[in-house]
């Protein structure tokens, strides 16, 4: 992920009004999103449907799937790819295993810059229990999302 002083910079000033706020998409999200994570799952990256037909080739290419709108959010941390946005990004603190998702280091470039950016997005999926790593269906030892904890996501536009 290539990044300027000028992202690294607006990651900082977003998380200052987020921690007095309600976090919104449209407000901290987007931009977030946008600074952190465009390179690979921008405008140009394919939809979920799309990466699931031929992840091997996108994996290849440095592409996941876009995460450049609400509705492709929602797809990655509701349904049908449940949990896969907390998996991907979590710093370890949830998962039995303590180790951070595979796209953790790109939250940031230093550890409290991604910790920050961490607990904006947290406070956005939304309150106690809603970050969590659940699948829509259960997978080895990730057990299936349970309707209590859909009921918990915020996830304010």
């Amino acid at each position: 992920m290539k990044r300027t002083v000028a992202t690294a910079f607006a990651a900082v000033v977003i998380a200052l009004p987020a921690q007095a706020a309600e976090v919104s998409y449209r407000n901290e999200i987007r931009p977030l999103i946008k600074a952190q994570c465009a390179e690979c799952h921008g405008d140009g990256a394919p939809t979920l449907a799309e990466f699931l037909l031929d992840q091997e080739k996108y994996k290849k290419d440095k592409f996941g799937p876009r995460t450049d709108s609400y509705a492709d959010l929602l797809q990655l941390i509701g349904w049908p790819d449940s949990g896969a946005f907390m998996r991907r990004l979590d710093d370890g603190s949830n998962s039995a295993d303590k180790k951070p998702g595979n796209m953790y280091k790109y939250l940031g470039e230093t550890d409290p810059e991604r910790a920050a950016n961490l607990k904006i997005l947290k406070a956005w999926v939304g309150d106690e229990g809603s970050w969590n790593l659940n699948r829509w269906a259960k997978r080895g030892d990730v057990p299936a999302i349970t309707k209590e904890q859909l009921d918990k996501l915020k996830l304010k536009y």
